[in-house]
């Protein structure tokens, strides 16, 4: 795949990293990304650790910390920020025993960080009520490729290409930007244990989706983050660069969201569409909470994509239907036919927290949070 802006200074020669990535690694030295969300609540960052033995499960890894004031996290001169593992993945760059491991943040006192949403969602997924309904969330994460310069990837230097039609689910070269990303991101991710469900070209040109899920309770978020984290990884590979932001092009083109998929055991056996309905009905009744929980600014970046138009409803407005993508809240064709199965909300921005938007679902259909 050949990036416009590939000769950039800051790119490097990956057949002389190879060379070295090849060197034998001793048995008893295992390499650790620790994975982190930053400040800004759509960031990732990261660091490694070398440990002496292979890590099974989270609980064998050390909390660690990093520079807060360095992320937007603490000031520097109390800025010492922890980070507790909490998901294990396998490592589809270094390969081998080597290890990803996704992180909870802690401020100096070991209270969990104000940033730190995943925190406040396992605490609602670990209630008994909410483990006896066997919550399912399967998350369409849409995302755009860009240019080192910030313009999307393949289109022309100055101009548009043609209008939006023929990408979505495209092939051919005149209609896909940016294919080995996405095949390179599929495979890393399948490697490194993330649920991922599958990919497809979306509407904008060098816009695309990949599906996460289904998956119970805390994992939802657990494994949208690492997917997210891979492909930015796969993305430096490529010479480009990954956005989530839900409106990247203004006009007459699609923006991005982060359409979560959800059921409760009740929904998925039969007559579950009553159940389905009923949580529907909550929902319709919380709809600016959920709007102020479903991107990291309260509602304004969702403001810019959530128009009425483009495949989405009005950021002002609750609806619902079967099979309209104009709705906030759409049932699936074949779950109507069905009777059982499960509502797609079509709110959550590209950027949301998943954190933030399965605990605000949870709050609002089981806890019956008013």
């Amino acid at each position: 795949m050949t990036n416009p802006v590939n000769t950039n200074s800051a790119g490097t020669n990956k057949t002389v990293l190879q060379r070295f990535m090849n060197i034998p690694q001793p048995d008893d030295k295992i390499q650790v990304m620790y994975i982190w969300i930053d400040g800004s609540g759509q960031n990732l960052r990261c660091k490694t650790k070398t440990v002496d033995e292979e890590p099974h499960k989270p609980e064998d890894l050390g909390v660690w910390n990093f520079d807060g004031s360095s992320t937007g996290q603490a000031e520097g001169g109390n800025s010492d920020v922890y980070i507790k593992p909490v998901a294990l993945f396998r490592d589809p760059f270094r390969l081998g025993k080597n290890k990803l491991v996704l992180c909870e943040t802690y401020s100096h006192d070991m209270r969990p960080h104000s940033t730190n949403h995943r925190y406040t969602c396992n605490a609602v997924m670990s209630t008994d009520v909410v483990k006896k309904i066997i919550p399912w969330f399967g998350i369409e994460q849409e995302y755009t490729l860009l240019d080192r310069d910030g313009h999307p990837f393949g289109w022309p230097k100055n101009g548009y290409p043609g209008p939006q039609g023929p990408y979505y689910c495209g092939v051919g070269a005149d209609k896909v930007y940016g294919r080995d990303v996405k095949e390179a991101h599929y495979r890393a991710c399948l490697y490194a244990g993330v649920k991922i469900a599958g990919t497809n070209g979306e509407v904008m040109a060098s816009q695309w989706e990949f599906q996460v899920g289904p998956s119970e309770g805390i994992d939802g978020g657990d494994h949208l983050w690492v997917a997210r984290y891979l492909l930015h990884r796969v993305a430096e590979e490529f010479g480009a660069l990954v956005t989530f932001d839900p409106k990247p092009i203004t006009g007459n083109w699609n923006g991005a969201g982060a359409h979560t998929n959800y059921s409760t055991k009740e929904m998925r056996e039969e007559g579950g569409l009553k159940h389905i309905e009923e949580a529907i009905a909550k929902l319709s009744k919380r709809h600016d909470a959920h709007i102020r929980m479903y991107d990291p600014r309260g509602g304004e970046d969702n403001k810019r994509r959530l128009t009425g138009r483009h495949e989405t409803s009005s950021i002002n407005d609750f609806s619902s239907g079967v099979a309209s993508r104009a709705a906030s809240i759409r049932i699936p064709r074949q779950v109507s036919e069905d009777g059982n199965g499960y509502l797609e909300d079509r709110r959550p921005a590209s950027n949301c927290d998943p954190y933030a938007v399965t605990e605000m679902i949870v709050r609002t259909t089981v806890l019956n949070e008013q």
